[in-house]
């Protein structure tokens, strides 16, 4: 029996599939979620979201949300979920360069959102790069 994945964004439906696997970044570590997973509710964290659906294993830079598992029905809420054709590699690089830039003189104030950006862009950069 398939897991019936889900991905949403303020703006967009981004995915909506039948599935063998899915992998979430959770808050506190990757969670890997197969058919007749336990009922769960977690926060996610930046990262890249893998399943495997017909077609192959597929994969999808995300930022923080939730993921919420119910029966065989994963649904996920993200603030930016990126298929790999979505992707520019190079500004995604450029912005990678950046944020370790400021990473070096980062204030307590402005590291938060710098390691956000440095995240998303690593994130973004492996989903373009297929891995």
């Amino acid at each position: 029996m398939p897991l019936k994945l889900t991905v949403v964004t303020p703006e967009k439906k981004v995915v909506d599939a039948d599935t063998e696997q899915v992998e979430v970044p959770g808050e506190l570590g990757y969670l890997g979620i197969l058919p007749g997973h336990a009922p769960l509710i977690s926060l996610l964290k930046t990262g890249v979201l893998k399943y495997r659906a017909a077609g192959g294993e597929k994969s999808l830079a995300i930022s923080t949300g939730f993921v919420e598992v119910v029966g065989d029905v994963v649904s996920v809420l993200a603030d930016v979920a990126e298929e790999p054709g979505e992707v520019d590699a190079a500004a995604a690089e450029k912005e990678r360069t950046r944020a370790e830039e400021e990473l070096k003189t980062a204030s307590r104030e402005t590291l938060d959102g710098i390691r956000a950006r440095l995240d998303l862009a690593q994130a973004r950069i492996a989903v373009a790069g297929g891995k």
